[in-house]
């Protein structure tokens, strides 16, 4: 526990010293034109790990076939991005070393998919980024999502002492702020409008909560809640390859509107 109060604070101590500009320069010289050159897509689950489940679909399985239509998607119209995913069959990869890859790859975004559970009444998107959860409701969803670690060896020292089954672990966790917050909104925001909009869906909103995938990213990133397999007309519609391909057009339009966004501040 001691280590997780000592990565809070470390963490906040480098966020009051941070310049807060979308992409700083080095002292003395003027700002590095942003291009995004990469982005890391990540399929929540699989493998031994199926994520929640509805009476047929799995989560391991939608969200695996939503984010590889994202990357197609992002592969056919935008040739000068390079994709790069954490796993495209159904296999297990554990969350530091979904993180792992987007930081060994110097990616400029994380895009994580995933399905909800709850009561069978509940229902919509919810988006997320790394953050303090406010609500009891928020801090559910980052301990089920979390508890994947479970099934990880060594987890506690991997995690810097994190107990996915304690409610305090949680509560300091949620001190530490990501640098790319700001970022992190913009692209959620962008996520959350093109499914109310264009993709129709009911939206939860855009929310915070301590994510270990998120925090182990050293760029910004988002999580997705693609819907909830517990309500029965949502796990029909995402287990249909039609409700796959509109909310993969979803997250690819506010990809595309987030990095033409970011891009055209060069100008400026």
């Amino acid at each position: 526990m001691r280590n997780i109060v000592a990565l809070c604070l470390s963490g906040l101590v480098f966020l009051s010293g941070s310049s807060g500009a979308v992409v700083p320069g080095a002292p003395g010289l003027p700002p590095q034109k942003y291009h995004l050159r990469t982005v890391v897509l990540d399929a929540g689950h699989g493998g031994k790990d199926r994520g929640c489940t509805g009476v047929k679909a799995r989560e391991a399985d939608v969200s695996l076939k939503i984010i590889l239509e994202v990357g197609r998607l992002i592969e056919e119209n935008m040739p000068d991005v390079k994709v790069v995913y954490t796993r495209k069959t159904d296999v297990f990869v554990e969350l530091a070393d979904r993180a792992g890859i987007a930081n060994k790859h110097g990616a400029d975004l994380f895009i994580s998919v995933h399905c909800n559970a709850s009561v069978p009444a509940a229902y919509g998107t919810e988006v997320w980024t790394m953050g303090p959860h406010k609500t009891e409701a928020n801090l559910s969803v980052a301990k089920r999502e979390n508890a994947v670690i479970l099934q990880e060896d060594n987890y506690k020292e991997r995690y810097s002492g994190f107990d996915p089954t304690s409610p305090q672990s949680h509560i300091l966790f949620s001190l530490y702020q990501s640098a790319h917050m700001v970022n992190s909104l913009r692209l959620a925001q962008k996520v959350d409008r093109q499914f109310r909009t264009t993709v129709g869906r009911h939206s939860r909103g855009v929310k915070q909560a301590g994510f270990l995938v998120l925090w182990k990213s050293t760029m910004p990133s988002v999580l997705i809640e693609a819907g909830f397999l517990t309500n029965r007309s949502e796990e029909q519609y995402l287990n249909d390859k039609s409700g796959q391909s509109y909310m993969a057009s979803g997250i690819y339009r506010a990809f595309r509107d987030y990095k033409n966004e970011l891009e055209a501040m060069n100008g400026e």
